[in-house]
């Protein structure tokens, strides 16, 4: 099937999404604060959050690779650190349930972004498409994207589709300057033609979609 064009260079994005130990997530989260400094120190974070609304137990995050010979260099380098591995894998290993990581691109019209500010919450948006990849529902995707834009009630950073993983998937984050803010937001959004129209006109191609809420760790570059 056709995956469309994508990025014209190796760079790509692994997401990891990690289900916790319900009693074990302050835990978690305390751990990954303190130690994720000798993660970081080997590729680039691009942001760690925890789930508010939507799913609970989870932590989603977000690493940055100019390629595949890169992540396989950086996942050597990760297994010779004596500090990561003692300081921080071996202890959040048994508070974790469940890990899954799938591999994604920036669609090829979509550049990473940053929040206006701090203090902020995320919405990530996972879009199950109907197969054939971006060169079938890219542009009516895209119009419905920049669509709820156009509102000015959130901000887009980044919309992935994935390589590896379960194909046909599309992840859309977003930010808002807290839930009441994107919650006023979507209800005009339901309430304007052009919203309503361009995603009447990119569901035909949807199978499925499920959001949440996401809180920035302390140690998020995007916060």
């Amino acid at each position: 099937l056709a995956t469309g064009p994508r990025q014209d260079n190796g760079i790509f994005y692994e997401i990891r999404t990690y289900e916790i130990k319900p009693a074990k997530m302050n835990e978690f989260l305390e751990m990954v604060n303190k130690y994720l400094h000798f993660r970081t120190a080997h590729s680039e974070l691009v942001g760690f959050w925890y789930t508010e609304l939507g799913a609970m137990n989870k932590v989603y995050h977000i690493w940055k690779y100019d390629n595949f010979a890169h992540r396989t260099a950086v996942r050597r380098a990760l297994a010779n650190d004596k500090d990561w591995q003692a300081k921080l894998t071996s202890a959040i290993l048994p508070l974790v349930e469940k890990q899954y990581n799938e591999v994604a691109y920036l669609v090829p019209w979509c550049q990473l972004g940053k929040p206006p500010k701090e203090g902020g919450v995320y919405e990530w948006v996972t879009f199950q498409m109907k197969p054939g990849g971006p060169a079938l529902w890219s542009e009516a995707f895209r119009a419905a994207i920049n669509a709820h834009i156009n509102t000015g009630y959130t901000r887009l950073i980044g919309v992935f589709h994935t390589e590896y993983g379960l194909l046909n998937t599309v992840h859309v984050l977003w930010w808002n300057e807290s839930p009441d803010h994107r919650a006023a937001g979507r209800h005009s959004a339901h309430e304007d033609a052009r919203v309503v129209a361009a995603v009447r006109d990119s569901v035909r191609f949807l199978e499925s979609q499920q959001n949440v809420l996401l809180i920035p760790l302390q140690c998020s570059p995007l916060k």
